[in-house]
């Protein structure tokens, strides 16, 4: 149990940080709660009740940078998000989370080649030149993305920073933006399930608490790592969880 507790510890550290940065916290936390006895089930519904607080405090902590995307309001974006975690935390507890982990791996590989484009190779738009994706088109991606997360989470991050991105999103304001969606969209999640499941609180508080710290640790290098670095250490998670979960798969 002592042996468990360690992991969890460092596993909630380094996926408040990951978090922060660029998403895909829940990538660490699964499989040290698998570790730790739970069932998969189990392992992805306290992973999000125990991530959500550092999620909405890095969200709070880089509010400033926030912004809108392709049109949208900020406001807008956070509705979406309240909604569809919601509703991916109800679908997770009426179906098998089977389907939704195998395409994972496949969700992961297109965002993480989306974000890369979107860093390195989009062209520059000219100023009052129209966005690639519609604001509708982008709101539905939030929506659809709010959902995922609520039902399962994995590579959030990285979806929301390429939908972002490819509007024409700055990667730090980008970076900032996700943090407070992802914290909302959490939030509503983490809510049904502790109405309607049992916890281990002491697995909850233990990578609740060491997320937290990762988290703040995330926000000031989110502040202060120059931008083309960001994009790299982005890009270098993404490719990442992306070979790290065929492998499982």
């Amino acid at each position: 149990m002592n042996f468990s507790i360690i992991v969890l510890a460092v596993a909630g550290l380094l996926a408040g940080m990951m978090n922060s940065l660029a998403g895909g916290g829940s990538f660490v936390t699964f499989p040290a709660l698998l570790l730790a006895g739970l069932d998969p089930r189990a392992a992805n519904v306290t992973s999000s009740i125990a991530l959500f607080p550092s999620q909405a405090a890095a969200g709070w902590a880089g509010r400033h940078m926030a912004e809108g995307a392709a049109g949208l309001s900020l406001q807008m974006l956070i509705t979406a998000s309240l909604i569809g975690g919601a509703l991916g935390a109800l679908l997770l507890l009426a179906t098998p989370v089977s389907f939704f982990t195998h395409l994972v791996p496949w969700l992961i590989l297109f965002a993480t080649l989306v974000f890369i484009w979107g860093s390195f190779f989009r062209r520059k738009r000219a100023e009052g030149e129209k966005p690639p994706i519609s604001p509708r088109i982008t709101l539905a991606l939030q929506f659809a993305i709010a959902i995922y997360g609520g039902y399962f989470g994995g590579g959030i991050g990285i979806l929301m920073l390429a939908v972002l991105t490819a509007v024409g999103v700055a990667v730090r304001a980008a970076g900032a933006t996700k943090n407070a969606l992802a914290g909302v969209m959490n939030v509503a999640a983490a809510a049904i399930f502790l109405v309607e499941s049992k916890q281990n609180w002491t697995l909850v508080l233990v990578l609740g608490i060491a997320a937290m710290v990762g988290a703040q640790i995330g926000v000031v290098l989110l502040r202060r790592v120059p931008e083309t670095a960001l994009r790299l250490v982005v890009s270098g998670i993404g490719i990442a969880l992306t070979i790290g979960m065929f492998l499982r798969a």
